[in-house]
């Protein structure tokens, strides 16, 4: 396994890490086989576990806690998130200081841990002025609950503005999470890149394969149960006949190559140089070691400018999660 540093803040994330989105708590509910590949993943080298409070109502946190829990957690970096409603009240939600107050206390139980490395502000809230939430943030670090904070799909101006509400004396975003693959590369190369290299700050990505679309399981259709399948509307909007085309043609490059599409699709990722961990999911043992083999795969300068030039132009915005 590769490591690398999260920006400059002496931590070093494992370049491919596990999260529990749509997986964990969600598709995949027993706790054995929850637990065999988060001790699998450890035992490869993964320390970075990726976790939202949003994800399966909570169930996603407590049986990745449950799992996580057999490990040493000095060899753990554990995050999760912070900002969708997670009950009807009307204030349990958003980034108000009553919230992140209120939720953090709430991850840390299901969780079973006493901190978290990392603590993300899963959305930009607009009801909540940006001075509350850092000094929310800030609070939370001085209270020994979380070691660093960050930011998950903000605007890149609100990123900004954060950074300098902190100024010298608060502490300030350290790492944003984002959407970020082959068919999704507008935000981050553009948008995101000037901050990141300017600001110190470290770049987490989600959402490597597209939801599978990258994979080609979706090549001849949406079969039942899948997650684009079961995803809302606005995200089945992805699945567009030009991307599933460019992404058949895909399957000829990773062949030449001599990998699945996944590896190759992961791989690609890790010759980023901004990206500091890409967070891969995984129901399945044959599936997580699938995956954490692209760690091993070097792609060439010619795999690279085929892959490029196959997916120029395929850009479509981002899904939520």
């Amino acid at each position: 396994m590769q490591y690398r540093n999260m920006a400059d803040t002496g931590v070093r994330l494992s370049a491919l890490s596990l999260g529990g989105w749509a997986s964990f708590g969600d598709v995949l509910k027993d706790e054995a086989a929850v637990k065999a590949i988060v001790a699998h993943a450890h035992d490869k080298g993964v320390n970075f576990f990726d976790m939202a409070d949003a994800y399966a109502r909570g169930e996603s946190e407590r049986i990745m806690g449950m799992a996580l829990a057999r490990l040493p957690r000095h060899e753990l970096v554990l995050s999760s998130k912070v900002y969708r409603p997670m009950s009807d009240d009307v204030n349990d939600r958003g980034l108000s200081r009553k919230h992140i107050f209120e939720s953090i206390d709430r991850s840390l139980r299901r969780i079973g841990t006493d901190y978290l490395d990392i603590y993300f502000c899963h959305r930009d809230d607009p009801d909540t002025a940006i001075d509350d939430t850092v000094r929310a943030m800030d609070d939370l670090v001085r209270a020994g609950k979380v070691l660093y904070w960050g930011t998950s799909e903000w605007p890149a101006g609100k990123i900004e503005k954060a950074i300098d509400v902190a100024g010298r004396f608060l502490h300030r975003p350290r790492v944003e999470q984002s959407h970020y693959n082959l068919l999704e590369r507008a935000r981050v190369e553009s948008e995101l890149a000037p901050l990141v290299d300017g600001n110190r700050l470290a770049l987490t990505v989600y959402a490597p394969l597209a939801s599978g679309l990258l994979s080609g399981k979706y090549d001849d259709g949406l079969p039942a149960g899948s997650r684009l399948q079961r995803l809302d509307a606005q995200r089945q909007q992805w699945y567009r006949e030009d991307r599933i085309e460019r992404v058949r043609r895909f399957g000829r490059v990773a062949d030449a190559i001599g990998a699945t599409r996944s590896q190759v699709a992961l791989a690609w990722l890790l010759t980023r140089k901004r990206v500091a961990s890409v967070i891969t999911g995984a129901t399945s043992l044959a599936q997580l070691r699938e995956n954490l083999a692209a760690a091993d795969l070097a792609l060439d300068d010619a795999a690279l400018g085929a892959i490029d030039a196959l997916f120029a132009g395929a850009d479509a915005g981002q899904p939520g999660r």
